[in-house]
């Protein structure tokens, strides 16, 4: 199994102009904990994390946690006062020149990548541009799927079938396909991540089920209604 089997290929990304209020907020709205930068031909510049912006936001005080992303919003605390006052660009709190792999790189070797660079996610790039972004979330789903049954590659068909289940999600369902996985093997998918409702959690399920070539359908999504929580 190779990076293009589990990465997530609709990758919400941000200019080097960025604002770090905007940052925030589609770190927030998409639940997410980073996100590329990119320049106006796809090429990987860097990658914003919470973790950058909270340094930034919080001035060389003690870290906290995830949730204060929201108090950035709020209006009633120092850090919002700072980020008033101090206001950033993407490129300046950015981690510049990040690791990039290609679409073909085997998982094992992405996994040692992410353990020696003690890093959370790489972008996936096709002659210089970005594709997809494989997270350590990623790769444990990958390696679950694998885990099922050692001995069956993934096909190209399978990767035809993956592609065709995220774009009828995207086009047709109205749900975020950057919010989820598709992983598949000989014809078994399996679905991962996070939506809104019951309603887009079965969405999801029949897109899946009526594509040609799935033999059969694990639903793992899980729920968290928008506006809730953080992850």
């Amino acid at each position: 199994m190779q990076a293009a089997d589990v990465m997530t290929a609709k990758v919400i990304t941000v200019s080097p102009e960025t604002d770090v209020r905007e940052i925030a907020r589609l770190l927030l709205e998409h639940n997410i904990s980073a996100l590329p930068v990119v320049d106006a031909g796809g090429a990987v510049l860097g990658i914003v994390s919470e973790g950058d912006l909270m340094r930034r936001v919080e001035n060389g005080t003690e870290r906290r946690k995830s949730w204060w992303l929201k108090s950035i919003f709020a209006g009633a605390n120092n850090a919002s006062e700072y980020v008033k006052t101090h206001a950033r660009k993407a490129h300046e709190i950015m981690t510049p020149k990040p690791i990039t792999i290609a679409e073909d790189e085997p998982l094992y070797r992405v996994a040692k990548l992410l353990e020696k660079h003690h890093i959370k996610r790489v972008p996936v790039v096709r002659d210089g541009k970005l594709v997809g972004i494989v997270s350590r979330a990623n790769l444990l789903r990958g390696f679950s799927a694998v885990a099922l049954d050692i001995e069956t590659p993934v096909t190209a068909n399978d990767r035809d079938i993956r592609d065709a289940i995220l774009k009828e999600v995207d086009e047709n369902t109205g749900v975020w396909v950057d919010r989820i996985n598709v992983i598949v093997t000989d014809g078994a998918v399996q679905v991962w991540g996070i939506v809104e409702s019951q309603e887009e959690k079965m969405a999801v399920q029949v897109a899946a089920e009526n594509t040609p070539g799935v033999k059969s359908v694990e639903n793992n999504l899980g729920m968290m209604p928008r506006g809730v929580g953080h992850f």
